[in-house]
């Protein structure tokens, strides 16, 4: 060991270090989340941007260590890809005023709330489109891809709209993302008469309760698990959606009761 130290100029406690991972700390986890859609959210965005934006977002950071995150991350190639769209609210397509903040839903399918996120695989990125039922918290629709088409959006709904079968009346809340205001997502909406709602631009408060389910997915799934490829993604975020999440966790907003448990005793 000492030779082989010796011979590539490291410590002993550096290689030791080297060999078990360091467990990021929360506020890391949250930096690193916010990089992320960042990252998602600009693709030609370089370490140096990033940092500004995230100083800008009130996060004291320099790019030294935005860089190295990004590297530890495989967030540099972002950039290089090419995407046919993104989360870029820059568009010219139609968006709707936000109805979602004068309603506290009180029955099932009365608010759904949409968003998208970033997953890193070994070797390549996927993203993640959900929609959860406001009242529930349940998840009544996801599906996970390898780009940003509105296409990831529109199976999502397709999935929660086979499932739920909702009434005339139902308000759907987004950002107000290319995926969300295309043509083929509104149309499937105002076809099954739901209420279309976005957030008001640059505020993602307006999408909180998706927000903390993101960052609960990060947490108790994405980040404690290395996925090899994509069939491995799919199959683990799916246990972790439809039998973890919706089955068994605890949500303290609901009575320290599951989703799923909640909407039964509300049905």
């Amino acid at each position: 060991m000492s030779a082989l130290c010796q011979m590539t100029g490291l410590s002993r406690a550096g290689f030791y270090r080297s060999r078990t991972p360091r467990r990021a700390s929360p506020v890391e986890m949250e930096i690193r989340d916010e990089m992320q859609r960042i990252a998602v959210e600009s693709p030609a965005y370089g370490y140096r941007r990033i940092t500004a934006e995230l100083q800008k977002r009130g996060v004291a950071i320099n790019h030294k260590r935005v860089l190295r995150m990004m590297r530890e991350d495989n967030l540099l190639c972002v950039r290089r890809r090419k995407f046919v769209v993104t989360t870029d609210s820059r568009h010219n397509l139609p968006v709707y005023p936000n109805l979602a903040g004068r309603i506290t839903p009180t029955v099932m399918n009365q608010l759904w709330v949409a968003d998208i996120t970033y997953i890193r695989l070994r070797v390549e990125f996927v993203y993640l489109a959900v929609v959860l039922d406001a009242f529930s918290r349940r998840v009544i629709g996801w599906a996970l891809g390898r780009t940003l088409e509105a296409g990831l959006a529109v199976a999502a709904l397709q999935m929660a709209l086979r499932g739920r079968k909702p009434q005339p009346g139902l308000v759907h809340h987004s950002d107000r993302g290319v995926q969300y205001a295309s043509h083929d997502y509104t149309e499937m909406l105002k076809q099954h008469k739901v209420q279309i709602s976005m957030s008001r631009k640059g505020n993602p408060y307006d999408n909180a309760a998706c927000e903390s389910f993101m960052k609960t997915l990060k947490y108790e799934e994405v980040y404690r698990n290395e996925y090899r490829d994509f069939q491995e993604a799919h199959a683990s975020i799916r246990e972790f959606l439809e039998r973890v999440y919706n089955q068994k966790r605890l949500h303290s907003a609901l009575g320290y009761l599951p989703p799923a448990e909640f909407e039964n005793g509300a049905a």
